[in-house]
């Protein structure tokens, strides 16, 4: 292979990667026109096919026809690398151009983004409250001392404490949990008992880029993969809740500070 192969090679393969994890089929189109070579695209048998169904022979595909495309004309690669770099400057962008940023974890917008669409719970429209802490917590009775230690602590920092139970903006409790998690600059978790519904809620908060607190009765309570995050531990007693106070004081002055 002479060097100037060798070189078309490697950019036929830089092409590639970026158009199989970016390129629509409305950018393919675009190629067509561009490179004069439309009906090499659209007379393939499998390219959109396996590009809207996502099909595991897409990357052969879309080799397939970058590949043909460049071999019909040198100037095609041309064509090509000039749209893809095109199309990288808007994604970048777009990315910095974001109307809102919700992560309490990450202090700057990472240079990739994704965008999901829940089905269950509606994404709300609203902003992160830089003074809101919210606490995922068994909704008993004998977790009531806890709630009211870091309600204490709240006061004495002047952070705004709210608990799901707390609003009633939804006809269901998920859409409640889900807005305040979304709109908390730091999330709490009680993981004591290994409640289902704080770990689900703690998935959330993850997710969605926020700061978590852990605290627990039981450090066996924490789930493995978690165990690197420093948990908050307390007893409920008297005792014990003083010194959650003492500590998630610390804590909280960090954060909130």
């Amino acid at each position: 292979m002479t060097r100037q192969n060798s070189q078309r090679t490697f950019r036929l393969f830089a092409l590639h990667e970026f158009i199989q994890d970016h390129f629509t089929k409305s950018d393919w189109i675009k190629v067509g026109y561009l490179t004069d070579s439309l009906e090499i695209i659209e007379d393939h048998p499998r390219l959109f096919r396996s590009l809207d169904f996502k099909d595991d022979d897409y990357e052969g595909n879309s080799l397939q026809v970058l590949s043909k495309l460049i071999s019909e004309s040198t100037s095609n690669l041309y064509e090509i690398e000039r749209f893809v770099e095109a199309k990288k400057s808007t994604m970048h962008r777009s990315i910095r151009e974001l109307p809102e940023f919700i992560s309490t974890v990450q202090t700057v917008v990472p240079e990739r983004v994704i965008t999901f669409a829940p089905d269950v719970f509606r994404v709300p429209v609203k902003s992160v409250e830089s003074n809101l802490l919210s606490v995922m917590m068994p909704f008993e009775s004998r977790f009531l001392g806890t709630y009211v230690a870091i309600q204490n602590v709240c006061a004495r920092l002047g952070i705004e404490c709210k608990r799901a139970d707390s609003i009633w903006d939804n006809s269901i409790l998920i859409q409640d949990v889900f807005d305040l998690i979304f709109t908390s600059k730091a999330v709490i978790t009680d993981f004591t008992d290994r409640n289902p519904n704080v770990f689900y809620e703690t998935g959330v908060a993850h997710t969605l880029g926020k700061l978590v607190i852990p605290i627990t009765q039981s450090t066996g309570d924490i789930p493995f993969d978690l165990r690197h995050h420093r948990a908050l531990t307390y007893l409920s007693n008297t005792e014990g809740l003083l010194k959650l106070e003492k500590d998630l004081e610390k804590k909280l002055e960090k954060v909130f500070g």
